[in-house]
């Protein structure tokens, strides 16, 4: 439980030590006195958010510190898993705030992380304070609160555990199936790869040879073309040999009469001669050249092919090589998943059954704690003045979640002769909260967090249902430490230990004092909440009246 707290320089509480008891610890003070300082220094203390701005104006930092005895075995548990020392079944938590906005944690003076305060808090503390009515109104939290109330979660652990395995062995089965899927794919394209570049046959560097070879025999081709028409033009019609035996023929019959004449003659004629030569030369010169056509268009088409794939494939012909070799090695690695496959969906299917069935048992386990819960909180509105309330609880099938297969949420009727409807449209803040310390009564026995703290409990109640509410709220202080903020003496007289918050002006600064109260203490003080400053004669005798009232309950 929670022995003490030591508050400084937190807001407008210079100093505090707040010891607290066993029972209903109650803290009772006027308006604006500070009650809620007290439950942000909590807060802190638990690791939750805090702000710079809760430190006392002009000091460096505010600390907090929690003195929490007769642990609860999950927090020894947790503690011991941590490497915490939890000697005589006590820690302190310590928390300071910063005015630059840091902040530092301890546990048992060994520094700690704020998450972990809160993982150690948890086990320690439940706050309920006026926005944890939202709980009510979400009906995604209502099936949380009916396993708290059954209060066995033996079903629900084993359910869970095993759709783990079945989210595990399904997620499993997709990735491979995506896999084989991939792998099937590559395998189309390696295949592809494989059958483009394995036909031709390919080796490096061919397609140079195969170029200076095609450029070789298209040079042939084209030379023995020239070769023809050099000869054409040496031998053929109208061409050198006739034109030169034409001049011969002309210059015949003037060689003897001038010698000149002659001598040109004799050159003619030696052309002739050489140029019947060259002729001759040529056509046995083209005959040395070889030109297979068959070949050239063989090459032409081989390299049209391997352009192609250049092309297609981004590369040259050394990089289609190693593309071959490459997509044929990979091809010889890629495995198939199938058996496996074919193993795990056989496992998914055995599992799906095994959670069905569970989470069947589950449901038929949930109806079973829903009617004893329906009558164990209806019979707890009847005595928060709530008699005409009826809850239902709705609960159907569904599909399959990590929570089991089915869905709950909580259902009232305010008013007799009205469907049960969701409480989110039918409630009003004071009904919330006397709902929701129904529900904390049914369940303060089920769990073995041992500070239960109300803020804001009495929330628009009065009169005979604030009576029971306090009632309650002392019952449950039975079976845990229950800490309480009210502003009614209706709760306030049912407390085990009663504490004032008080602000005050000391020199110039406004500070705000927490005293235990004794028994004139508290007389005084419920006097004051019930009549004002300066109650009366009579209202100090009907506040100790009530107060004597309150301990024969």
């Amino acid at each position: 439980m929670l022995k003490e707290i030591y508050i400084k320089n937190l807001a407008v509480i210079r100093e505090a030590v707040i010891p607290l008891g066993k029972g209903l610890n109650i803290f009772t003070g006027e308006t604006g006195a500070g009650k809620s300082i007290l439950i942000n220094g909590i807060n802190a203390v638990l690791g939750q958010r805090s702000s710079k701005d809760i430190v006392r104006t002009g000091c460096d930092k505010a600390i907090i510190t929690a003195l929490f005895t007769e642990l609860p075995p999950e927090a020894e548990a947790k503690l011991d898993e941590l490497g915490f020392d939890h000697d005589g079944g006590e820690i302190t938590v310590t928390r300071e705030i910063s005015s630059d906005g840091g902040s530092v944690a301890r546990i048992n003076s060994r520094t700690a992380s704020a998450s972990l305060l809160r993982e150690i808090g948890s086990l320690l503390i439940n706050i309920h304070g006026q926005h944890d009515n939202q709980i009510l109104l979400d009906s995604e939290r209502h099936m949380q609160i009916l396993d708290d109330f059954g209060g066995d979660d033996t079903l629900l652990s084993a359910y869970r555990a095993s759709f783990r395995k079945l989210q595990q062995t399904a997620r499993r089965l997709g990735e491979l199936r995506k896999k084989e899927q991939s792998r099937l794919e590559r395998n189309r394209v390696l295949n592809e790869t494989i059958e483009d570049i394995g036909a031709l046959g390919l080796e490096a560097g061919e397609d140079d040879a195969l170029e200076r070879e095609y450029a070789a025999a298209k040079n042939s081709q084209r030379t023995i073309i020239a070769i023809n028409t050099a000869v054409s033009a040496i031998t053929g019609e109208g061409t050198a040999n006739e034109l030169i035996a034409s001049a011969e023929s002309e210059l015949s019959g003037f060689t003897e009469l001038d010698p000149t004449l002659a001598a040109l003659y004799e050159r003619l004629s030696a052309a002739e001669i050489e140029l019947a030569d060259i002729a001759s030369e040529l056509e046995h010169a083209a005959g040395r050249i070889e030109l297979d056509g068959a070949r050239l268009d063989e090459i032409a088409a081989r390299l049209g092919a391997i352009n192609t794939l250049k092309r297609k494939y981004a590369t040259d012909c050394e990089g289609l090589v190693k593309l071959y070799d490459e997509a044929c090695a990979e091809m010889s690695a890629l495995d198939s998943s199938s058996d496996e496959i074919a193993r795990l969906a056989a496992e998914r299917e055995q599992l799906l059954h095994e959670v069905t069935e569970q989470a069947k048992a589950l449901y038929s386990y949930r109806e079973e704690v829903a009617a004893r819960f329906t009558e164990r909180v209806t019979a707890e509105l009847a005595f928060l003045n709530m008699e005409g309330v009826i809850l239902e609880v709705r609960h159907e099938k569904g599909k399959l979640t990590v929570n089991g297969m089915d869905s709950v949420e909580f259902l009232i009727s305010a008013n007799k002769g009205e469907e049960p409807k969701p409480i989110s449209k039918i409630a009003s803040g004071g009904e919330l909260s006397r709902i929701m310390l129904a529900l904390k009564s049914v369940i303060a026995d089920k769990d073995s967090i041992p500070t239960m703290i109300f803020d804001e409990i009495d929330t628009g109640v009065s009169g005979k249902a604030a009576q029971k509410i306090g009632i309650k709220l002392r019952q449950i202080g039975k079976v845990r430490q229950v800490i309480c903020v009210t502003h009614l003496s209706q709760i306030a007289v049912m407390a085990d230990e009663h504490l004032m918050i008080e602000k005050n002006v000391v020199g110039d600064r406004t500070e705000t004092s927490v005293t235990q109260l004794g028994l004139d203490g508290r007389i005084a003080e419920i006097a004051r909440i019930m009549g004002g400053d300066k109650p009366s004669a009579l209202m100090l005798e009907n506040a100790e009246a009530e107060i004597r009232k309150a301990a024969e309950i």
